[in-house]
């Protein structure tokens, strides 16, 4: 059995009552559920049972103080055919150090390095059809947008299940704490 695995960093309530309310004014977007809004580390894929073991391990290994996070802006995956829309973060050291930290462990257990270069940000809905003057409208409401910051205190390795006509469901299968 295989599971489809990434590592994320979980959305407080407090700040996910701040982007639900955004989530309007663009048609063809598929708004994602509440459950779904994390900040994805480091998208692992399709792997094997032994191999999801492997990266719980490595990932546990993982040494970082927490930090402070804040989302702020708003942009789209895909150019002029736009696919993804997104709250990005602000700059911070401490969150690239953690996603690369986690792309380490997914090279470790042999993995293929990521592609793209860590844009953070909370997936906000995908796109189908959507016209290009609607998802800049979407950037430029959003531009100025900033959440209240919070406190990461721990990452998580989440399964995905994809699903035909709902959105994926997300599992916790591991939590690790961030102590430094």
């Amino acid at each position: 059995m295989s599971l489809r695995l990434f590592a994320a960093i979980a959305i407080p309530d407090s700040v996910a009552e701040r982007l639900t309310p955004l989530m309007r004014g663009v048609s063809g977007a598929k708004w994602r559920p509440r459950e779904n809004l994390h900040l994805t580390l480091r998208f692992f894929g399709e792997v094997t049972e032994p191999v999801a073991d492997e990266i719980d391990g490595e990932l546990s290994l993982i040494s970082a103080m927490p930090f402070e996070l804040t989302l702020k802006s708003a942009g789209a995956f895909g150019g002029a055919d736009p696919h993804t829309l997104w709250i990005g973060a602000r700059e911070s050291d401490a969150l690239k150090k953690l996603a690369a930290d986690c792309e380490r462990a997914a090279r470790r257990v042999g993995l293929k390095p990521e592609p793209r270069k860590f844009t953070p940000h909370v997936t906000m809905a995908y796109l189908s059809g959507t016209p290009l003057d609607q998802v800049q409208a979407f950037e430029s409401r959003l531009g100025l947008f900033e959440a209240p910051p919070f406190l990461v205190e721990s990452f998580g390795l989440y399964s995905s299940f994809t699903r035909k006509s709902a959105p994926s469901l997300y599992r916790l299968e591991a939590e690790y704490p961030l102590l430094g």
